[in-house]
């Protein structure tokens, strides 16, 4: 028999593109309808594997998509708001929630796949409201996922003919190892196990694969779908790669596990067809479901072992920035308002500490382009962001109880403190976005600006350093020492202005180049101006 080779894989190519960007389309609606609740949720929640777990299957389920929880998951790691073991509950929900897909799939609703989405194209195009918006998005893509489906099978179709095709699923069937590696790689190539599930559905909706040869191609789709939280986790921190290797395990060691019971996992897969009468689509569903929640309460108890696994593999410190507070502690607050307000004080020099570490990183970033110095910066600024808020309402509460005038002069300040620490963060951001766009524009800075401006930043930092060192000690000497240093940056920007104009005039430096010179050694000023009112606020209280 001949195939029409191009109809075929056009077919398949267009419903494959039409499904992978519906499942997307669908969970960025979802998602949006949610708003910023997911990390929040992911965060909040995770208090124990098991909560991890339901949690992943929650989030999993809102986002459709496995891989978009395990790269949020990844992300939080990365960011210090969640520990490994944390996260490795996480990730094992993820699994289970990226079945909800297939069952979906399972519930032949493609026939009124196309009203649906006419029903969704109206709700996006002419309704002004967000949230009716965000319906329609999500009704859109829940159609074009069907459509998309569709359209793979019709493209499939013709293959029942082919001996060659034949050969492969019996070939699939009779060794599952074979089942396994085609499952992965195409997975791997797809980046969606939704997908390779969906169309295993469809393959053995029509009689083109057994049972025997479906069921380990679904246990490669569990390995191929680890790629997306590896690709995640190679820029990242080693916490971050931990949690992707830890993907990778749970999902290779459970595949071996159910390769070794095929049989068995055969047969209950044909027991609870015949009892529940599924059609083949809901089969796949369910093998898929039975799979993930078995793995993942086989290897609920083995979360330690994982987790000191994956640590003996990827060795290292990890620099994780500790966003959450560390020294604030409600039940002090009316026990003994005095001490609160001190460990309020050790959280408000913690968030100086970061921005010091942020300026140290956007100088390396000048110095070096290792993005992976703008990452850590950006990741300072999010916890200084986190401890302005988290801090200030501590203080909040804390101004209800009754202080003493020197400590309520104290409370006071550390309020006007937190405002300038997190100025000096924004500053650092900004300073990140200059070299970013130096770089990204090809700006070249001659090398006697790039001297100056080092030699600016290295002052910078030293007055902040000193700046912390006199709000923690709270020590008039070292404020007046950060007051003269202040004033000689001031008389520095002044100096490196003139010199920056005449370099323009005399040709040794471009325009383009002049003004992120300038940009830059204005928000140097600008810090130190802040480090100056936490000078300030010393000789208040003196």
């Amino acid at each position: 028999m001949e195939l029409n080779w191009q109809e075929m894989i056009f077919e398949f190519l267009g419903g494959l593109g039409l499904f992978l960007f519906a499942i997307k389309y669908m969970g960025d609606g979802l998602q949006k309808a949610a708003g910023d609740r997911l990390r929040d949720i992911l965060d909040r929640f995770t208090t124990n594997p098991f909560m991890g777990v339901l949690v992943g299957i929650f989030v999993t389920v809102l986002i459709q998509s496995s891989s978009g929880t395990t790269v949020i998951t990844v992300g939080l790691v990365s960011a210090g708001f969640m520990t490994l073991r944390q996260a490795i509950g996480v990730i094992m929900g993820a699994n289970i929630g990226t079945t909800v897909t297939a069952f979906i799939i399972g519930i032949d609703v493609g026939e009124y796949a196309y009203p649906i989405m006419a029903l969704g194209a109206v709700l996006l195009f002419f309704f002004k409201k967000s949230k009716i918006q965000n319906i329609g998005q999500v009704l859109f893509g829940f159609a074009g996922l069907f459509i998309g489906l569709e359209l793979m099978s019709s493209g499939m179709k013709p293959l029942r003919e082919w001996p060659a095709f034949i050969d492969l699923t019996l070939n699939m069937s009779d060794s599952p190892f074979l089942g396994v590696i085609v499952g992965t790689i195409f997975t791997l190539i797809v980046q969606s196990s939704s997908a390779t599930v969906g169309i295993l559905q469809g393959l053995y909706a029509e009689n083109l694969i057994t049972l025997d040869g479906a069921l380990p191609v679904l246990f490669g789709d569990n390995i191929g779908t680890t790629i997306t939280a590896i690709l995640a986790a190679l820029g990242a921190s080693v916490a971050a790669k931990r949690a992707a290797a830890t993907h990778v395990l749970f999902n290779v060691f459970g595949s071996i596990i159910f390769l070794l019971i095929l049989g068995l996992f055969t047969n209950y897969i044909e027991w609870i067809s015949g009892v529940l009468g599924l059609e083949p689509k809901m089969q796949i569903a369910f093998a898929h479901g039975s799979f993930n929640v078995a793995n993942t309460l086989i290897q609920l108890p083995l979360i330690g072992v994982w987790a000191y696994v994956v640590t003996k593999l990827i060795p290292g410190e990890d620099t994780i920035v500790e966003y959450k507070p560390q020294f604030l502690d409600y039940s002090l607050i009316t026990k003994s308002p005095g001490i609160a307000l001190g460990q309020a004080k050790q959280e408000v020099v913690r968030m100086g500490d970061f921005g010091v570490q942020g300026l140290l990183a956007s100088l390396d970033y000048l110095k070096t382009m290792d993005t992976k110095q703008a990452n850590t910066a950006a990741q300072l600024e999010e916890a200084i962001n986190n401890l302005d808020q988290k801090t200030t309402d501590y203080l909040v509460s804390l101004s209800k109880q009754s202080l003493s005038g020197a400590n309520s002069h104290i409370h006071h300040a550390l309020l006007e403190n937190i405002r300038d620490i997190e100025r000096v963060g924004d500053h650092v951001e900004n300073l990140i976005e200059l070299i970013d766009y130096k770089e990204s524009n090809r700006i070249k800075l001659s090398q006697e600006a790039t001297q100056e401006l080092e030699e600016m930043f290295e002052l910078v930092i030293d007055t902040v350093k000193v700046a912390m060192q006199a709000l923690d000690t709270r020590d008039v000497s070292l404020a007046q020492q950060v007051r003269e240093q202040e004033n000689r940056i001031d008389e520095m920007e002044r100096k490196l202005r003139k010199r920056h104009i005449r370099r323009l005039n005399e040709g040794i430096c471009s325009g383009s180049a002049g003004i992120v010179f300038a940009d830059i050694i204005s928000n140097l000023e600008r810090i130190g101006d802040h480090a100056n009112n936490i000078a300030d606020t010393i000789f208040e209280q003196d």
